[in-house]
């Protein structure tokens, strides 16, 4: 009979590390750590799943995957999978993680594989869909930090034209108040802002200030902000399909 995929996974020779951006803020941490206990018990006994800031961490990158990488070979796993957790295929994805691992790979006996960035998964639109589903908003707004590689925002205009939103970004144009704008001209009163960050932190801070100044100045307007996807069973679903043996 043919095993069924949660059998595989329980069978798993990998260790794993989920690879965030890192922060000051102490909530994004705490929201992995939540993720990595989440896709540890779906895993099962016997396994690891550890946890490695790309910056603002004691050690570099590739001082993090050597310390759980050595710790793994220790426990007798054959392989180390890399998860990145970011949203877009920008320089941190493209560029700086692999750059980092192959560092590690070079002082560890142990083969390392990077699995594909939790963006690309076709399903991660559908934790947005359900948030929405009840949602009476008559514009909305899909706002996310933006990356200034080409295509790099593909993934952010292809999620907005399927939940019926505009696309925004923070760091680059379009911007949300110009966005915001766009629809109040077009007679919209109740929008929703739809933040495409993983956690809580510094930016959904700000773009919660951002959005109270843009409300005073556009009072008729109703304005909703939905919170960041957060740790969740379904986002570690997600994770297990990307490390899928």
């Amino acid at each position: 009979m043919q095993p069924k995929f949660t059998d595989r996974i329980l069978k798993s020779p990998s260790a794993y590390i989920l690879v965030s951006h890192g922060s000051r803020d102490p909530r994004p941490q705490a929201e992995v750590d939540k993720l990595a206990s989440l896709v540890s018990q779906k895993l099962g006994s016997g396994n690891s799943v550890g946890t490695a800031c790309l910056e603002l961490a004691p050690l570099p990158l590739h001082g993090q995957i050597e310390a759980f990488g050595s710790r793994a070979i220790a426990s007798q796993f054959h392989r180390l999978q890399i998860v990145p957790l970011f949203l877009l295929p920008g320089v941190h994805v493209m560029e700086d993680i692999p750059s980092e691992v192959d560092i590690a790979r070079s002082k560890l006996d142990l083969p390392i594989e990077i699995r594909p960035h939790l963006g690309i998964h076709p399903d991660l639109g559908r934790l947005f869909a359900n948030q929405l589903s009840s949602d009476d908003a008559e514009g909305k707004i899909l706002l996310s930090h933006g990356s200034r590689r080409p295509q790099g925002n593909q993934p952010v205009e292809a999620l907005a034209a399927c939940l019926g939103a505009l696309p925004a970004y923070w760091s680059i144009p379009p911007s949300l108040e110009s966005r915001v704008k766009e629809l109040a001209i077009a007679g919209k009163k109740k929008i929703c802002i739809i933040p495409y960050f993983l956690f809580p932190g510094g930016i959904s801070d700000a773009i919660a200030r951002a959005v109270d100044i843009i409300s005073q100045e556009l009072p008729a307007v109703n304005f909703r902000m939905r919170a960041p996807i957060g740790a969740s069973t379904e986002l570690a679903d997600l994770i297990l399909d990307l490390v899928k043996e």
